[in-house]
């Protein structure tokens, strides 16, 4: 089946709305594009103006052409645009380009064309790339749907860029560069087509092996994170992302008409989607050459291997700069290494061979460390001295590394004695870069994207399941809160709301007069903290509503009174409830953190983590996930703050509790998902010893909400737990159906690969003998906001078996989806199927679809009778009497 966006990449008729022979006109270049980029099919020319351009047929209207049109261009004045469109609707054309300018950037008149376009696009079901943008070019079909005006090779990088200006930069410096690309896309203020289409129909485009991304901002999130992490395990993907400063921030959404997200946030966007970020627009094409080779690190430990001390230098304080691990030699590496090379070598990494080094003198020290096991990737730099053959180093370079997984980068600086070899290292998919700098950058973009491949692995449950939460008692304090009109809870009330998620706080109480604070700090226990408790006041320190160290009776009774007196000053007309008593945390060993759940205005709910206590903001030690959590993201996520160097053992102080923290991430990030009301949640301190981790203090700022679906929130749909039912059967099988997981792609396969030739053919309508890794990929990481597929397993946790898999896809209405159902050939008449497919059925209508669709083929009479069964209606294929589709109502 062809994707939606087939008719953009490959159309075979064209349509240019716009027109013109005037010079430097868009509708003059992209008109030279099209004829002259060897387009096969036929391309028709549009303006009322003309009845002859270029001396061929210019028609008034595109209604005006009775030949089919697949794909029309608009280069015309942004106030015909809607008019255009809607003729195009008329003409039954549903793929636009429109590259004019003048839409939703920043002014009231350009947001109403742009609504006005939209609306005509979805009254006729059209899908439209724009406006305000460069185009499209399929340099392997020879279409050039642009007004760039340079030649663009064919290669196998795609470029989607929301600047129309630095994708002609990117095709300029590129061309100079000897680099092509399979598809360039640019999609301007992507009103309608947007990063995560592109992104699903170029994972699995052949010609395509990476992809580069140019973001100025994000408008579908959750489709956005969903298509990147499912490209990712396919290829690699890089990612330049601008407005990483609030300047740079102001001027793209001024730019392009979206929003941009918080950088941090975004940059934990791409570590969870297993993507590289590049700072520089040079970054992507560092990256790209390096991880276009296909080797990948089995750890991250690097050599450099110089004949100059100079450039090894350099190229080690990058290393430094880039925190890479540059291993110290083994003694036996060393030892090996004073047999070949001079006397007067650097004896440690980097390994400097000297200046005099030949060819030879480079295989012997390259082929030791090859041979080396703990290390993991080389650096070759080669300086062309006077004795240096660069030619023959390249060679040997390039026979090792035929003979070797590990990765070789190579930097052979200088200029024309160094062109030819640079050239055969490239020739044969070595990375070779011409400056130190840029060699240590490509490493650290391997060892980036390895990491960051490990995280995309990562597909978290609710923690439900593991521990029992009470959801409906914290909507309750929510909504009290909410109906008084309060937007941030009280103390209390946020403990209580924690304590409801099992995350541990001191044992505290509301006393409304001194005796009763009496009475509550002795059942607490000495020392106390005692608190002003007013739903008006939430800083409390800072109007002296704060007691600590209170260690006696009669200090309750002045500390409760000083706390009136105090308060009273600076907000004389607040209502104060009275005053909290709290046990007071006095262990020595506990470090202070912060840890809480913000909102970003893109992404929506973040786990954030780092340094707390009062200097929380001078510190700046903070970094972000994005929910649902697990333990492997919860370790990420601390990590890469500098208070985690301080959690272990430290000093006179023993190693903190590392389980106890991950368990208040996990229920935090627990929160995010099910109670969208909070749109801040600070806990600050966190204290954690070698014991526990206790909240000190909290504070949650709530909001009403009126999302739609119970996840519409997040950005990443959790793992739809609720789905999972388990029944034995008459067998004394125990059969659980549940949805799958990235992790079950081992045990998909062999179901797959398991069923008989038939099965297979009916499934898939082809012959197959396994399951491609590609549609391995898509079978298994899916998005559950837009498809769901239920296994149907046997076997213990250890040992899985899969029998049996029902799924939907979404169609592009968002109305109706299509099925697909199959059963291991055993299981038969088993009653699997019917268990499947009532469960698919039942998640699609709560999901709000309206029809579930699907074709089968005529022969496969059982299929048949089994639609007829489940209720669908069952009709011959007009256009094709071998297949049958069939279609069921879900509403009644």
């Amino acid at each position: 089946m062809k994707h939606y966006l087939h008719s953009f990449f490959s159309p075979n008729s064209i349509a240019l709305l716009g027109a013109s022979e005037r010079a430097s006109s868009i509708g003059r270049t992209v008109h030279q594009n099209l004829t002259s980029n060897a387009f096969a099919g036929p391309i028709y020319l549009i303006n009322p103006n003309h009845d002859v351009l270029f001396e061929q047929p210019c028609f008034h209207s595109i209604m005006d052409v009775k030949q089919p049109v697949e794909l029309a261009i608009i280069a015309a004045p942004a106030a015909v645009v809607t008019k255009l469109m809607d003729e195009c609707g008329k003409c039954g054309v549903k793929a636009v380009i429109i590259l004019t300018a003048g839409f939703g950037e920043g002014n009231d008149s350009g947001k109403r064309l742009q609504e006005s376009v939209s609306h005509v696009a979805r009254r006729y079901n059209i899908r439209f790339i724009g406006p305000n943008c460069l185009g499209l070019i399929r340099p392997n079909s020879g279409l050039n749907a642009t007004f760039h005006s340079g030649k663009v090779d064919t290669g196998s990088i795609a470029l989607i860029s929301q600047s129309g200006a630095l994708c002609t930069s990117i095709l300029d410096w590129a061309k100079s560069r000897n680099i092509g690309f399979s598809a360039v896309v640019s999609i301007g203020g992507a009103a309608d087509v947007h990063f995560g289409e592109l992104l699903d129909y170029l994972t699995f485009d052949p010609q395509t092996k990476s992809i580069l991304l140019y973001i100025e901002g994000i408008n579908h999130a959750r489709s956005f994170i969903s298509e990147l992490k499912r490209a990712s395990r396919v290829k690699p993907v890089l990612v330049m992302k601008v407005g990483r400063h609030s300047q740079g921030s102001t001027a793209a959404q001024t730019h392009t008409g979206v929003i941009s997200g918080e950088d941090d946030v975004f940059n934990a966007v791409l570590r969870q989607a297993g993507v590289v970020r590049g700072y520089r627009v040079y970054d992507l094409f560092v990256a790209a050459t390096v991880l276009s080779t296909n080797k990948r690190l089995q750890g991250e430990n690097l050599v450099i291997v110089t004949n100059g001390g100079g450039p090894g230098a350099i190229a080690a304080d990058r290393a430094s700069d880039l925190d890479l691990n540059l291993l110290p030699l083994s003694k036996h590496s060393k030892q090996q290494l004073n047999e070949v090379l001079p006397s007067n070598w650097s004896q440690d990494n980097p390994i400097d061979i000297i200046g005099d080094a030949p060819p030879q003198r480079y295989k012997q020290a390259l082929s030791i460390c090859l041979a080396d096991k703990d290390i993991d990737g080389i650096v070759i730099i080669l300086s062309p001295q006077a004795m240096t053959q660069p030619l023959e180093v390249a060679k040997l370079i390039i026979e090792a590394a035929k003979e070797s997984a590990k990765m070789i980068i190579c930097c052979f600086m200088g200029g024309a004695q160094v062109q030819q070899s640079r050239a055969l290292l490239e020739k044969n998919h070595i990375p070779s870069y011409d400056t130190p700098e840029a060699a240590m950058e490509a490493f650290s973009y391997l060892v980036n994207f390895t990491r960051n491949q490990k995280l995309l692995l990562q597909a978290p449950e609710p923690l439900q399941k593991e521990v029992k939460v009470n959801i409906e008692g914290s909507k309750m304090v929510i909504e009290n809160a909410l109906s008084e009109g309060r937007t941030v809870l009280t103390e209390l009330e946020s403990m209580a709301i924690l304590n409801a998620y099992h995350i541990p706080t001191t044992r505290a109480g509301l006393a409304r007069d001194a005796t009763e604070a009496v009475m509550l700090a002795e059942s607490i226990g000495y020392p106390v903290v005692m608190k002003v408790y007013s739903k008006e006041i939430t800083h409390k320190s800072d109007v002296g509503g704060v007691r600590l160290g209170i260690s006696n009776a009669e200090a309750v009774k002045a500390a409760y009174q000083d706390i009136f007196v105090a308060v009273s000053k600076h907000y004389p007309d607040s209502e104060i409830s009275g005053v909290t008593v709290e046990s007071m945390y006095t262990k020595k060993n506990s470090r202070e953190l912060l840890v809480g759940i913000a909102n970003d205005k893109v992404f929506g709910p973040v786990i954030t983590f780092g340094a707390g206590g009062t200097a929380v903001e001078i510190m700046g030690d903070r970094e972000i996930a994005i929910p649902p959590l697990n333990k492997t993201l919860a370790q990420e996520l601390m990590i890469h703050t500098r208070i985690s160097k301080m959690l272990g053992k430290f000093r006179q102080l023993p190693a903190c509790n590392i389980s106890a923290i991950e368990h208040v991430l996990l229920r935090l990030s627990e929160m995010a998902c099910e109670l969208p009301w909070i749109k801040e949640l600070d806990i600050n301190p966190l204290v954690v010893d070698e014991e526990n981790a206790i909240a000190l203090d909290a504070r949650i700022v709530v909001a009403h909400n009126a999302q739609i679906g119970r996840y519409t929130h997040m950005a990443i749909h959790p793992y739809p737990v609720e789905l999972v039912t388990t029944e034995v059967l008459k067998s004394g099988d125990v059969l659980q159906i549940r949805p799958i997981r990235p992790e079950d792609a081992t045990i998909e396969r062999n179901f797959v690969n398991g069923l008989s030739a038939e099965a297979k053919y009916f499934r898939f309508m082809q012959n197959i003998k396994e399951l491609p890794q590609s549609m391995l990929v898509r079978f298994t990481q899916i998005d559950y906001d837009l498809e769901m597929a239920l296994i149907a397993v046997v076997g213990t946790d250890s040992e899985e078996r899969e029998i049996g898999v029902a799924r939907y896809v979404t169609n592009i209405d968002k109305t109706s989806c299509e099925f697909a159902v199959v059963v291991a050939d055993e299981w038969h008449r088993k009653g699997i199927a019917m268990r499947l497919m009532k469960a698919l059925i039942d998640s699609a209508r709560t999901e709000g679809l309206v029809s579930m669709e699907g074709m089968v083929l005529a022969e496969n009479k059982a299929m048949l009778a089994f639609c007829h069964q489940l209720g669908f209606d069952v009709e011959q294929d007009k256009l094709d009497p071998s297949l049958c589709n069939v279609v069921k109502y879900l509403r009644e």
